[in-house]
């Protein structure tokens, strides 16, 4: 008996001491990282030349033809936020009533809001006539633009209101439709904010033609808006952390969407995956070729002086542009924790931040991750300290008579905010994550831009005590429990 007892023991005293330790330093299987194989298939597009007669006097003549043969296109464009521009009601902390956030109805610090100059703004809207000067029928199918996104762009501009610009051939337009490519996408999502790169950082024109070296997927691979946009019934996935509150996960585009959530061939690189997000180390820097707007100030607006479009213009005020901007970094769930609504009361004495992205290291949905911040100053109200919204086009608007009282009393009507007849000027923050423009790995940032006295990192800001190389590498302390850190 005694003897089966140390048999037993010396049993497990080997696979303890001995067999254990030699099964962990073996090569550990991994899940392959086979980007090719998830990536979606575009059907092939079917040449319309032959298929579409016209003639078309008007742009909505073109949108019943495709209705067509596309019955349902039309009714699913109109529930995306591409139509609406505005999300569905959500409740938020700071307000009793459920609210709606969307470029419809609130305050950005670029052009401060579409309500001012419709005119202009809605040139890329998804449809036909939306101006200041009538109401736009969002109920009308005929009113969707199809050309915008399917037509060849070397034929198809929009103008006005979003009506086809002037002098467009609407037949030829009508005939060239294909599934959307980079340039049907860039049009408005390179120019948002006025022009090229401005809003963003890493949307620009560069992006029409890149070199592999500035995007990895567009570049070398040829990728589509659409590859990594999934769209399913005209539903397009990834969303803007500006014009949302919240924005459900399904409705994100995420990197595993293709690669293995362990892609690398070093398992140091692995570990990092939990806790920082693949674009903070594969997207080193924003605006490598054109250069993207950091800072605006409106209050010099109005000055007559010099301009120049990178630093002054009459109509806007002061500029800041950047090439080369290395981002800011924050823990980032995919969600605000404060996105600024129309009439809420702020602090003029501090920024205000009018989309602050949610997370924290102790969140364990939270990665760090990149973001571009644009800096302005904008007017706000003195006795009601809320933002204003001013009316920039049109008679009496502040680009036509350059008075900044006529223009917020205008605004009035349209935006149901009170103006005091007292304004003044405040600091706002715009967080802007950066996802595009990814680099080659062998131009992603290695572990000194990180770690050491030079990284780029603010680890206390970041909720560590210091660089996690220096205190034992437990780096992914966003997984300690709420309470616990």
């Amino acid at each position: 008996m005694k003897r089966r007892h140390l048999w037993v023991f010396g049993a497990v005293l080997l696979l303890l001491v001995v067999i254990v330790p030699i099964a962990y330093s073996l090569p550990r299987e991994r899940p392959p990282d086979d980007p090719q194989r998830y990536l979606q298939r575009h059907p092939v597009p079917l040449n319309h030349s032959n298929l579409i007669q016209g003639p078309f006097k008007t742009p909505q003549d073109v949108t019943k033809e495709c209705l067509r043969c596309h019955p349902d296109a039309a009714k699913e464009v109109m529930q995306t936020t591409h139509w609406t521009w505005e999300g569905k009601p959500v409740k938020v902390p700071w307000r009793d009533e459920p609210v709606t956030i969307g470029k419809k109805n609130q305050i950005n610090n670029f052009c401060i809001s579409i309500m001012g100059n419709q005119h202009t703004c809605t040139t890329c809207h998804a449809g036909y006539g939306w101006s200041e000067d009538k109401p736009f029928d969002f109920s009308n199918p005929y009113n969707v633009d199809c050309l915008a996104c399917h037509a060849d762009m070397s034929v198809y501009a929009k103008g006005f209101s979003g009506l086809p610009a002037k002098g467009v051939d609407l037949l030829a337009a009508a005939k060239s439709v294909h599934n959307p490519k980079r340039e049907n996408c860039g049009k408005c999502h390179f120019n948002g904010g006025g022009g090229n790169n401005v809003k963003h950082g890493d949307l620009d024109q560069s992006l029409l033609l890149p070199p592999p070296e500035l995007d990895v997927h567009m570049g070398r691979l040829d990728f589509q808006c659409t590859d990594c946009h999934r769209t399913q019934h005209h539903r397009i996935k990834g969303r803007l952390l500006a014009d949302n509150y919240t924005i459900p996960y399904e409705e994100q585009v995420h990197c595993t969407d293709c690669h293995s959530q362990r892609p690398h061939e070093d398992d140091r690189l692995n570990f990092h995956t939990k806790s920082v997000a693949c674009q903070t180390c594969h997207i080193p820097e924003m605006a490598p070729k054109d250069p993207t707007k950091i800072f605006w100030d409106w209050s010099k607006a109005g000055q007559d002086r010099p301009e120049d479009h990178y630093t002054y213009l009459k109509i806007k005020g002061e500029f800041i542009y950047k090439r080369h901007v290395k981002p800011v970094y924050r823990w980032f769930n995919g969600n605000n924790k404060y996105r600024y609504i129309l009439g809420d009361r702020i602090d003029p004495t501090k920024p205000t931040i009018i989309d602050e992205p949610a997370g924290k290291i102790t969140d364990p949905t939270a990665k760090i991750f990149p973001f571009k911040i644009h800096v302005a100053i904008q007017p706000y109200d003195k006795e009601y300290k809320y933002l204003l919204a001013p009316i920039t086009s049109g008679p009496g608007g502040f680009w036509h008579d350059f008075d900044w009282d006529k223009a917020f009393r205008l605004a009035e009507p349209i935006t149901g905010l009170k103006y005091s007849g007292k304004y003044g000027w405040t600091e706002t923050w715009m967080f802007w994550p950066t996802t595009h423009m990814v680099r080659p790995a062998k131009e992603a940032l290695q572990c000194e831009d990180c770690h050491g006295p030079k990284g780029r990192l603010d680890w206390k800001a970041l909720g560590y005590p210091g660089d996690p190389k220096e205190w034992g590498g437990r780096f992914q302390l966003n997984l300690v429990p709420e309470g616990e850190k």
